[in-house]
């Protein structure tokens, strides 16, 4: 591969072939390695049980998982198996069955968690290891670890965790099928995507188009032999996503769960509906995505300049600028390669991932929350350590030495201002990032020849202001606790909290209420509108509970004649009023407000504690 900066007699050296990863690696390079993934371990895991249940709608489905096998099957939200959470089961599978092996807690359910970041960090330095270096690789392993939306979700139980292992698994996958013409490892990059689309549904599919287009453009194959591989991972894709739909939609659905977020109990309704285009396009239960500029829990305003602004801005966008203006200068230079060029290729496969998934964040009209954006952390990570690597050696170039000074200049200036939106929080941090990153920028640029003499200083300059706004962040983040099911990175003071309420959320909760739920041998201990009650009180009752509802109570599950036979048969004894998100009596709305106003006809009210409860077994005469 070659990088044309200038004429082709003054072409940057062609890079040294990956080294295979069966071989011995020199000790340096080891002990790095390790030392990088200790520290990250550290990170994530240092008194991970802080944030308590962290999500409790995640929580109480790992929980369910724990006490039964049909609930870890399906991801149901109680071991009543009433409703199913929103999402596919896959990150409920990791979470229920550490809790089976280590005992139900918040570490055994958040372990995994820590533990899959610690495992994307590892893959990503290996595919960006193979094609340009352990130095590259161990830069790209370490600013994904420091990226704050990271730090946040790695410690925190929403299925983005996994999400993000599998497509770094993915990528590195294709990495590998790319530089042989492999299509059994493309089948493999395929079988991990496939398997995030069980753990996110259709956001696993954004990076399709990069690694397609990567393994189509640069893979030492003819045309059609490509293309049969494509078509291979495709059937790989679709096998190992498809069978669990499979699987939900023979399963007799009077004998399962229903499914959540759905409109007719379909896994397939819920990946094209509220899952997929709702998310997209607005509607099919989704709200709050494409709000104004204040609505910063649900994305801010849509536009170009989303991953940037109040919302997403210090969730991801710290070294967003240093990647775009490496991925464009390096397109540039690179623009004379073979086909099969590697640097190229790999500019193509990260760059597609953080273009296609950027842009759909950025125009989502459905829900999006800031932490979406943890799947922008690889791609942005690598494409950083790719670049400052390829232009590095190639910096007695002046057009070279611009680009990486107006990724420094860029870096300081956009961090200085990222640090500005919490001026109060560390102060001068932002000045010394941003005089630093102008004076490297500055050097770099009229620094010529003598550049030589300096080397080993100016890169480490360069590293540490470049990733100290992030650094920073990052370990702020894991410092404190998050809750609720919107949590945010960065000082507590500038964080947005989440969402939650009612008589079920810990603090809310009391012996008398939980002892009432405790002394019952129901199905159900009790039946309550919504996830926001539902959830907190399965924790700390470890009772099933059943969500009218579904997570905000306007699922149409159960029915009223479903709901009445339960009743009828004994099933579920107490009906809590709680605070689902709808109207009615109990909360909810639809069908969810017809059992709520039937139950508050036919049964007589009682307080226990701070909450009205009715005896389900104790109808009154009228």
């Amino acid at each position: 591969m070659t990088l044309t900066a200038e004429p082709r007699h003054r072409a940057m050296p062609e890079p040294k072939p990956p080294v295979p990863e069966s071989k011995w690696r020199p000790r340096q390079e080891l002990a790095a390695l390790a030392t990088l993934l200790t520290a990250t371990a550290v990170l994530y895991l240092w008194g991970l049980s802080a944030s308590g249940w962290a999500n409790d709608f995640y929580a109480a489905a790992v929980q369910a998982g724990t006490q039964s096998w049909k609930a870890l099957l399906f991801g149901s939200l109680d071991s009543g198996n009433a409703i199913t959470v929103d999402k596919p089961p896959a990150a409920m599978w990791v979470m229920g069955l550490s809790g089976r092996l280590f005992g139900f807690s918040s570490f055994s359910m958040l372990l995994p968690q820590a533990l899959m970041g610690v495992g994307s960090v590892a893959l990503l330095y290996s595919a960006v290891r193979r094609w340009s270096g352990a130095g590259a690789g161990l830069l790209a392993g370490s600013v994904l670890a420091l990226t704050p939306v990271a730090a946040l979700m790695f410690r925190f139980n929403n299925p983005d965790a996994l999400l993000v292992l599998l497509l770094v698994a993915a990528a590195y996958c294709t990495v590998r099928a790319t530089e042989s013409g492999s299509t059994r490892w493309l089948a493999l990059a395929g079988a991990a995507v496939g398997f995030g689309f069980l753990t996110k549904m259709m956001q696993a599919f954004l990076v399709v188009p990069a690694f397609g287009l990567m393994f189509l453009v640069a893979a030492p194959l003819t045309f059609w032999s490509r293309i049969r591989s494509l078509l291979v991972a495709l059937a790989a894709t679709v096998i190992s996503g498809g069978w669990f739909v499979a699987l939900v939609s023979l399963w007799p659905s009077a004998s399962r769960p229903y499914i959540g977020g759905s409109t007719d109990n379909s896994l397939l309704e819920l990946a094209l509906g509220y899952n997929g285009l709702g998310r997209v396009l607005g509607g099919s239960g989704n709200g709050g995505g494409g709000g104004g500029g204040g609505n910063t829990m649900f994305g801010g305003s849509t536009g170009i300049t989303r991953l940037f602004g109040m919302s997403f801005g210090t969730e991801i966008s710290w070294l967003l600028p240093a990647a775009l203006i490496g991925l464009i200068g390096g397109l540039w230079f690179t623009r004379r390669t073979p086909r099969t060029g590697r640097i190229r290729a790999a500019l193509l496969l990260w760059g597609g991932w953080l273009i296609v998934t950027g842009i759909v964040f950025s125009f989502m009209k459905g829900t999006v929350h800031p932490y979406y954006t943890v799947a922008l952390a690889p791609a942005i990570a690598a494409l950083v350590a790719i670049s400052v690597r390829e232009l590095w050696r190639g910096k007695q170039f002046l057009s070279v030495r611009i680009t990486l000074a107006a990724m420094s200049a860029g870096t300081g200036i956009w961090n200085f201002i990222l640090l500005d939106r919490t001026a109060d929080w560390f102060p001068a941090l932002r000045w010394v990032i941003l005089v630093g990153s102008i004076i490297v920028s500055a050097v770099l640029v009229v620094g010529g020849h003598q550049l030589r003499r300096y080397t080993s200083v100016l890169a480490i300059a360069g590293l540490l202001f470049g990733l100290a706004g992030t650094t920073a962040y990052a370990v702020e983040t894991a410092a404190h606790a998050h809750t609720g099911s919107i949590p945010t990175s960065g000082p507590a003071t500038g964080g947005m909290g989440g969402m939650g309420g009612g008589p079920g959320r810990s603090e809310g909760n009391d012996a008398a209420l939980e002892s009432l739920l405790e002394n019952t041998d129901s199905r159900w201990a009790a039946a309550t509108v919504g996830s926001m009650t539902a959830g907190p009180l399965e924790l700390s009752t470890g009772t099933s509970i059943m969500a009218i509802g579904g997570f905000t109570g306007s699922d149409d599950s159960p029915t009223l004649v479903q709901f009445e036979q339960y009743v009828a048969d004994g099933q579920v004894k107490y009906f809590i009023a709680g605070n689902g998100m709808g109207g009615g009596p109990g909360g909810g709305s639809g069908t969810s407000s017809e059992i709520s106003t039937w139950v508050t006809q036919h049964f007589a009210a009682q307080t226990v504690g701070g909450s009205t409860v009715y005896d389900l077994s104790s109808p009154t005469s009228s």
